[in-house]
């Protein structure tokens, strides 16, 4: 069973990621409390686990304020997934199965972007990624790689609606799927960097 704790952690955490509780926002334990069902000691326990990710700063007696994504956050979340990601492009057991799941989170991505889906676009190019980081073997590069693209959620909702940030997306995936294909592991990395570099200097234009 959840504990009171977790529900309130996963309630408040899903909210401020899909920006239902934006930037600036302020959070009472009551009213979260209400929402979720528990008491008040559980949610503090939850906005503590929050605000050490980074997500909320606590005010004594006045709430929890949602920190607004800023520059530097994005600088530092792409920072690391660049260590991440090229780390996987060197250890990446990227063979045919690994290459057609790539292929299959593309398309995907291309479906999504044809029909305006943007939660699902950002879900396939997550998936995308996530097989690269995956096929390196290493579980805990894997649960890093997961924890930044949750943070990710929120910065990913600013560009939701720009066309031509998709479309850009969708050629940098395919040439790091052509990449993979050649095996040609330094042009792997290359096209993982530029795509990163790319994606933090569009988002910091709209944080």
């Amino acid at each position: 069973m959840t504990s009171a704790t977790s529900r309130a952690y996963d309630h408040v955490k899903q909210a401020i990621l899909d920006r239902a509780y934006p930037g600036g926002a302020l959070l009472s334990e009551g009213e979260i409390a209400s929402a979720v069902g528990v008491s008040r000691t559980p949610v503090r326990e939850a906005l503590l686990r929050l605000e050490a990710e980074g997500l909320v700063r606590l005010y004594p007696k006045r709430g929890a304020l949602v920190l607004p994504v800023s520059s530097q956050e994005i600088s530092d979340v792409f920072e690391a997934r660049e260590l991440v990601e090229t780390f996987a492009a060197d250890k990446a057991a990227l063979g045919p199965e690994q290459i057609d799941e790539l292929a299959r989170w593309l398309e995907a991505m291309r479906t999504h972007a044809a029909s305006g889906d943007a939660r699902e676009f950002t879900r396939a190019d997550r998936c995308f990624h996530r097989t690269m980081v995956a096929a390196a073997g290493n579980e805990i590069i894997l649960q890093l790689y997961d924890a930044l693209r949750d943070r990710q959620l929120r910065m990913a909702r600013l560009t939701a609606d720009d066309p031509e940030r998709t479309a850009t997306a969708i050629q940098d995936h395919a040439e790091i799927l052509e990449a993979v294909r050649t095996g040609d592991r330094e042009r792997v990395r290359a096209a993982v960097h530029r795509h990163l570099r790319v994606a933090v200097t569009v988002l910091r234009g709209y944080a």
